[in-house]
């Protein structure tokens, strides 16, 4: 059979190379993003209960209505803003596919999308399904700052959409204050779409402060906030996350909802509207990760590596030029294959395979495993 692929460069993800050669060598998995501990017990406890309980068949549309109003209830308190849970919520399948539903309703043939690199890779494949065009800002290592002046320049009437993702994987930076409001002055009286993808806001180190879209009055009435469960309370198998955005966007977003997934987990919802009562689930996170981080960058201080310490995420960017002359991906490889230890190359999410000698190592594991990992780094 003769068919014309839609995504003709797309090769196997790097995550799933990764993966497969971590399995294959029996290496400590630092590239993939997801927790290695186990999540909050009295959360899992609740979601068996609503199993047990019956909440086994559909769940409404738009999601558990006690859970719409929790989501509401935390913009209100972390944010001071509200979302209406009747029509500006809908609990998505992770926030990839919040994502991919926002980009399929609004991106049409020849729609210019303006993307920060190093982005995560599920943008663009759906950028590009619906025949929108990628226009990608590379941002630089170490600081990954923004030049306003530079996306100035690219913005116009094509300009449909521009995806933010901040706190940002994979290099870990947050976007400022003046960021957001330069994001805000450049999209105002317009019809540019923001798609915000928040789904690290609870893990801010060093007393940075996660600027959420929703901070900004007029940014606000015309971004799409994207969040995740899973990332959050350590369950990212569970596929559970968010959309917020303005009535007259969640339509459009609603209309693609309901004919892509419908509703999600009925159970998963019915727990975490129960578990998200305690307004303490979200307070400690920031720490948490925070000393995982520092006990990551202590145990490899002596090392070879060079690296500015992660201000959010999970994710750590060490540099290996003073190691090897390789390029990132086959250094990557090398260090799966010879060493044991997986990590991410940060050329996969560049402009033109931009390669800065840089890897993206996931902390987000226990304590043993990141001193292990460290044991290994150091011999190089």
């Amino acid at each position: 059979m003769n068919h014309i692929s839609k995504l003709p460069d797309i090769e196997t993800t790097i995550f799933t190379v990764m993966e497969n050669l971590s399995k294959k060598h029996k290496a400590i998995n630092l590239s993939q993003g997801f927790p290695n501990f186990k999540s909050d017990q009295k959360l899992i406890d609740l979601v068996s209960k609503a199993m047990n309980s019956g909440y086994n068949q559909y769940a409404p549309m738009l999601g558990v209505r006690e859970l719409r109003e929790a989501i509401a209830e935390k913009f209100d308190k972390l944010y001071q803003t509200s979302y209406n849970p009747k029509n500006e919520i809908v609990v998505t399948a992770g926030a990839t596919q919040a994502i991919f539903t926002i980009i399929s309703a609004f991106i049409s043939p020849k729609d210019e999308v303006i993307l920060f690199k190093p982005a995560y890779d599920c943008y663009e494949p759906a950028i590009e399904l619906n025949g929108g065009k990628v226009i990608p800002i590379q941002l630089k290592y170490p600081d990954y700052q923004v030049d306003w002046d530079e996306v100035k320049k690219v913005f116009s009437e094509k300009t449909k959409m521009i995806v933010v993702n901040t706190p940002q994987n994979p290099c870990g930076t947050v976007f400022s204050k003046e960021d957001m409001q330069q994001l805000e002055t450049l999209t105002r009286n317009t019809n540019c779409i923001v798609l915000s993808d928040e789904v690290y806001e609870h893990m801010v180190f060093d007393g940075f402060t996660h600027q959420s879209a929703c901070l900004f009055p007029d940014l606000k009435e015309r971004t799409f906030i994207t969040a995740s469960f899973g990332k959050t309370f350590h369950n990212t198998g569970w596929k559970m996350g968010y959309c917020c955005g303005p009535k007259e966007l969640m339509k459009e977003f609603i209309k693609v909802h309901q004919f892509n997934v419908y509703c999600v987990n009925h159970p998963i919802q019915i727990a975490l509207a129960e578990y998200l009562k305690e307004a303490s689930v979200y307070k400690e996170l920031d720490s948490f990760y925070e000393k995982k981080r520092d006990l990551f960058l202590a145990a490899i201080t002596n090392s070879n590596f060079s690296f500015k310490p992660s201000k959010a995420t999970y994710f750590q960017l060490l540099n290996y030029t003073a190691i090897s002359t390789e390029k990132d991906v086959d250094f990557a490889k090398r260090l799966v294959t010879e060493f044991g230890v997986a990590s991410i190359p940060l050329s996969v999410f560049n402009t033109n395979r931009l390669d800065e000698k840089v890897l993206r190592f996931c902390f987000a594991k226990k304590e043993e495993t990141l001193l292990k990992a460290a044991e290994i780094l150091n011999t190089l």
